[in-house]
């Protein structure tokens, strides 16, 4: 018997490009989803979570800023001292664009400079047990 001849790619449903697939591993949260979690009403429910055994560090060392759980309190502290966390707040600055905004550049209404926001590290509660 011959051989059947064979139609198409031979990708047989693999994924073409993995690119996305890794950048999309790690993703964190966007920065007006932390801008959100920033409210202080947020932010106390983020920094005062509940044991949960199925985080990093039992969900009781977080940075608000990051959206990062961490497994002490030491690494916390290293981290606050850290490149990425010191970009994070930079970035953080500013505030996030509403729809309102966008509308008012595309010429429906007076533009109104962005304004940049006071952002500071989180304070950390020592708690020796």
């Amino acid at each position: 018997m011959g051989k059947s001849k064979q139609v198409g790619k031979h990708s047989k449903g693999k994924k073409k490009n993995i690119s996305k697939t890794w950048k999309t591993k790690r993703r964190t949260k966007d920065l007006d989803q932390i801008h959100a979690d920033m409210i202080p009403t947020n932010a106390v429910k983020l920094l005062k979570q509940d044991v949960n055994y199925d985080v990093t560090g039992c969900a009781q060392n977080y940075c608000l800023h990051c959206a990062r759980y961490f497994v002490d309190l030491k690494t916390l502290k290293e981290h606050f001292k850290s490149k990425p966390h010191k970009k994070r707040l930079k970035l953080l600055r500013e505030e996030p664009y509403t729809q309102a905004e966008a509308e008012r550049a595309a010429g429906m209404g007076s533009y109104i400079p962005h304004k940049t926001v006071e952002v500071h590290t989180q304070q950390v509660e020592e708690d020796m047990d």
